[in-house]
């Protein structure tokens, strides 16, 4: 069960939720060290792959049921594309034109078009003007950052921008898909090994025809180590985490964990790529962030707690 939105959690939760943090932002630094030498379609096969491996492993050992009807694993191959083969490959991809942070800024934004999907797919999630608020001034912070490259010429970048939020879109939508798993006695770790395998198997021939992995040199110990790291900690690990973090925070305190990413990636990034990112990068992510709160509806009601005193 959920836990209230102003229920506090644990400092073992906040533990989890950083460290949800750091392997999900970390994500995009492994994206930046890995795709210089593995092509995208091939690092998302790998990734999804392996992941799915450990996690059928993880399920089994857990006692996770996994379903057998066609019709559920038809709903796990939609997720597997929109929520991990399709975005995760847009992601690598855009990494060859820009930076870890910068990606992970966009990557922010989901619960943007989230808000927007889920008041036209749904009928019982309405948008309020607190969200239609926050889904605005979020979105005037991914204007004003993909304005300063658009107005400089830097087409790339922008294409790539671009391309994040495509990537970005699918995880809104598949947000909302994802609610038809409700009430059907399908464990999340199910779904999310469903998922992972299906994505997997989907990219699969893609990569074999675009990419001809067998062709390609082989890579450094840093890009597999970076391609591991996707799939042990980035993608298996994060799960387990995530899912837990739902279990014992409520939802809402995990996607606590959207606010964290952009920082977690922008720091390792510096720290260990030499990445910087540009002040109207920085100040589209203060407004994105803005945006968020009012989405999550924790600062607007601290507020009114403030003037109600």
């Amino acid at each position: 069960m959920n836990r209230p939105i102003n229920q506090a959690m644990t400092p073992l939760q906040w533990a989890a939720l950083l460290l949800l943090s750091v392997v999900w932002g970390g994500s995009f630094i492994f994206n930046a060290v890995a795709v210089k030498e593995i092509p995208p379609i091939t690092m998302v096969v790998v990734r999804l792959l392996l992941g799915a491996a450990l996690l059928w492993l993880f399920a089994a050992a857990t006692g996770v049921k996994m379903p057998k009807d066609a019709r559920t694993w038809g709903t796990f191959a939609v997720m597997g594309a929109f929520n991990n083969a399709v975005p995760f490959a847009l992601f690598a991809w855009s990494q060859t034109h820009i930076t870890a942070g910068l990606a992970s800024i966009l990557n922010a934004t989901q619960p943007l078009f989230t808000v927007v999907l889920a008041h036209a797919l749904t009928r019982d999630e309405k948008i309020t003007g607190g969200k239609l608020l926050g889904a605005v001034v979020g979105l005037l912070g991914v204007a004003a950052m993909m304005g300063a490259d658009a107005l400089s010429g830097a087409s790339a970048n922008v294409i790539a921008e671009l391309a994040c939020l495509v990537a970005t879109v699918m995880y809104a939508y598949t947000a909302v898909f994802a609610r038809r798993f409700a009430g059907l006695g399908i464990a999340p770790l199910a779904v999310a090994v469903g998922q992972l395998t299906t994505g997997g198997l989907l990219a699969l021939p893609v990569a074999l025809i675009v990419d001809q992995p067998w062709a390609l040199p082989i890579p450094s110990l840093a890009a597999l180590g970076a391609m591991a790291g996707q799939a042990l900690l980035s993608t298996a690990l994060a799960y387990v985490v995530f899912f837990d973090l739902i279990a014992k925070a409520g939802s809402t305190n995990a996607g606590l964990v959207t606010f964290l990413n952009p920082i977690t990636a922008i720091a390792v990034g510096a720290l260990l790529l030499d990445e910087r990112l540009e002040a109207g990068h920085i100040a589209g992510m203060v407004v994105i962030a803005l945006g968020l709160t009012f989405i999550d509806g924790r600062l607007p009601a601290a507020l009114r707690r403030v003037t109600s005193r």
